[in-house]
């Protein structure tokens, strides 16, 4: 993180510098390659931070596939899962192999190795500080190029049946099922 001094600011103000992050900087370019998305890899399923799939539309999916089942006089069941720490827990190795494997150009490749790689980290509480430790897996929630690396990570879910939909939103996953029958419902959910 670096300040820059704002256009027309007094230098000698610290309000007139703002902060700027590089890896968001590199977060947003590859956010406009949308390469993920270009190379399939990113699920038809998956909602949000994408052009013409929105969070509104991961809702409106939900609404739509009950509203329908309703008008059909057929049971909907739904498991919601909210993956706890779920940036803390992504491969870094797998995810670097799945873009090496699906030939990732090499600059895509390494800007995301470098940023993925070497990451430490450290915790305070109180007045008491830990000692910084490296990290074996994980990506930084909140940074836009971690969208990337996770989107990545959890597009390798298994398809649902032809009876079950999935809708995916970052670390949110609702898997939602019909049926006219209860017994199946239940079937379908658990598998």
């Amino acid at each position: 993180m670096i300040s820059i001094l704002k256009p027309g600011k007094d230098p000698a103000l610290p309000s007139s510098y703002g902060p700027v992050s590089l890896l968001d900087t590199i977060g947003k370019l590859l956010k406009g390659l949308n390469v993920v998305s270009e190379r399939g890899m990113m699920r038809e399923e998956r909602f949000g931070f994408r052009p013409r799939h929105s969070t509104y539309l991961y809702l409106a999916r939900l609404v739509e596939r009950i509203t329908w089942n309703v008008g059909e006089k057929r049971l909907t069941g739904a498991v919601f899962l909210n993956v706890a720490k779920a940036f803390d827990t992504v491969w870094i190795d797998g995810i670097l192999y799945t873009q090496k494997f699906r030939n990732f150009p090499s600059f895509i490749v390494h800007t995301i190795s470098s940023y993925l790689r070497g990451q430490t980290f450290e915790a305070s509480f109180q007045k008491a500080t830990s000692s910084r430790r490296g990290m074996r897996a994980g990506v930084a929630q909140g940074g836009l190029i971690s969208l990337v690396p996770f989107s990545l990570y959890v597009n390798n879910m298994p398809s649902p049946s032809h009876h079950v939909e999935l809708a995916l939103h970052v670390d949110d996953t609702a898997i939602i099922a019909s049926s006219r029958r209860p017994v199946l419902l239940v079937s379908y959910l658990e598998s």
